[in-house]
């Protein structure tokens, strides 16, 4: 939708015309100019977001970042079969100009992966809340329904760490990352967790401080990355971030072909993230 921008211009521009009739003579002998000290300007309405419109999903992914994701994709011997797996899914959608998503699916002989990608244009109706001011409070709605856990200082940041960089174990390291959804809706099939830590290791459930569920820095305005592991051994990566008045989410999933195997949690976030910082740069262009 392109028409808020041209209404809220309309808008302003008619609120300062109002402003400048009002301030005029009047017929009455009413006082034409405001004293010394009185305000007369009228609030002006917040501008509207950046971004008018939104990139098509499903040509938004490199085909060598999907072989990266999806392995499996490459092992499709059928070359139609496997260019249709390139092209994704798009996923349903009522404005193209407000929200738009694809999805891609790759099964190989030790796995299936999925990967979707969302965009939504956030747009306020409210003439007192600004584009991005929406979507900064759509983001943060996403960020506290993933519930991350309260980072961790390093052994190195704590005022009790030993000279030799020894520590006693770092609190939560048993905890469970899964314990909060990843924000989106489409991750409902995947919410449950298991005890089984981001790195994969569930036999020792330690969980390293740099692969928790956390914000992330140098990812659009804001961005967070989740990571959930449920009892079936599929892994589920998150990230979203907002850049102006858009929020991108990106889902990652594995599903081992055994539950003897783990998905590696720092392999999948590493290529989760790679894809969001390739995203967020063609929103900068």
């Amino acid at each position: 939708m392109q028409r808020k921008a041209y209404v809220s211009g309309v808008a302003a521009l008619l609120a300062v015309l109002l402003a400048g009739c009002t301030g005029g003579s009047s017929d009455d002998g009413g006082e034409d100019d405001p004293k010394p000290g009185d305000t007369a300007t009228t609030a002006a309405a917040p501008q509207p977001g950046k971004y008018r419109t939104l990139p098509e999903p499903c040509g938004a992914v490199s085909q060598s970042t999907l072989d990266s994701l999806l392995p499996g994709i490459k092992q499709v011997t059928d070359e139609e079969q496997r260019e249709k797996a390139y092209e994704g899914t798009a996923t349903p959608t009522y404005d193209t100009d407000r929200k738009v998503g694809c999805r891609w699916k790759a099964e190989s002989a030790t796995a299936t992966d999925h990967l979707l990608v969302d965009f939504e244009r956030v747009v306020s109706y409210d003439n007192a809340v600004s584009d991005d001011e929406r979507t900064t409070a759509i983001y943060l709605e996403k960020e506290t329904a993933a519930d991350l856990p309260e980072p961790v200082a390093s052994s190195s940041d704590s005022p009790d760490a030993s000279p030799s960089g020894s520590s006693s174990e770092e609190p939560g390291s048993g905890s469970s990352p899964g314990s909060g959804g990843s924000g989106t809706p489409d991750d409902a099939s995947t919410g449950s967790s298991s005890s089984a830590s981001p790195s994969g290791n569930a036999a020792s459930g330690s969980t390293p401080t740099a692969l928790q569920p956390r914000t992330l820095d140098d990812l659009g305005n804001e961005a967070f990355l989740d990571d959930s592991l449920n009892t079936s051994q599929q892994r589920t990566v998150t990230v979203v971030f907002r850049t102006s008045n858009v929020v991108v989410t990106i889902q990652y999933d594995e599903q081992p072909a055994t539950t003897t195997d783990v998905p590696s949690s720092e392999e999948m976030q590493d290529r989760a993230q790679k894809l969001a910082g390739q995203l967020a740069e063609t929103f900068n262009e």
